[in-house]
């Protein structure tokens, strides 16, 4: 018997990661996630439906800088040049996840939930995303606010639309 608090949100419609399953299979994309802050929580909700494993290849968790360049051949000069939170490294984690992959797609999160370590410049509740579609990224500063559990839970929720948004864009 199927689990339809899983299939189904609040409001009866469709979780994002059941969207996102379905457009996957839709245009047959291969997907992977480079995840820092999120510490692997897309591929966690991206899991949750059955059937994912065909098109979600892997999920790295590169929560360090040496893990990033290491996993998914980030370029370190994009981190010391830009910084690790920033959206050149979240461009950079997207496409080096791709790559490596060998996927279609690539989902991307970098930032900073707190509660410490926040400056004037970068605040605690920074993020910045990464969506790489078969040659190019588009990126997405957030700033959310809350405890680092909801911080990172809205950075899932906010790189999930932008993920169904691009293929959405990409297939009109």
């Amino acid at each position: 018997m199927k689990h339809f608090e899983q299939r189904f949100d609040q409001d009866g419609g469709d979780t994002l990661e059941y969207s996102v399953y379905t457009l996957l299979q839709q245009y047959q994309y291969t997907l992977t996630t480079a995840e820092s802050m999120t510490g692997g929580m897309i591929a966690s909700r991206l899991i949750n439906v059955p059937g994912i494993s065909a098109y979600f290849q892997q999920g790295y968790v590169t929560y360090s800088n040496e893990a990033k360049v290491a996993m998914i051949h980030v370029d370190p000069k994009v981190i010391e040049t830009y910084g690790v939170v920033s959206k050149e490294t979240a461009e950079e984690m997207a496409r080096a996840a791709a790559k490596t992959a060998g996927t279609d797609l690539a989902l991307s999160v970098t930032g900073l939930a707190g509660p410490d370590g926040g400056s004037s410049d970068c605040p605690v509740g920074t993020a910045y995303l990464g969506c790489y579609l078969r040659g190019s990224t588009v990126t997405k500063h957030c700033l959310f606010s809350g405890q680092r559990m909801e911080i990172r839970q809205m950075a899932v929720r906010e790189a999930l639309l932008l993920l169904k948004k691009r293929i959405e864009r990409e297939n009109r």
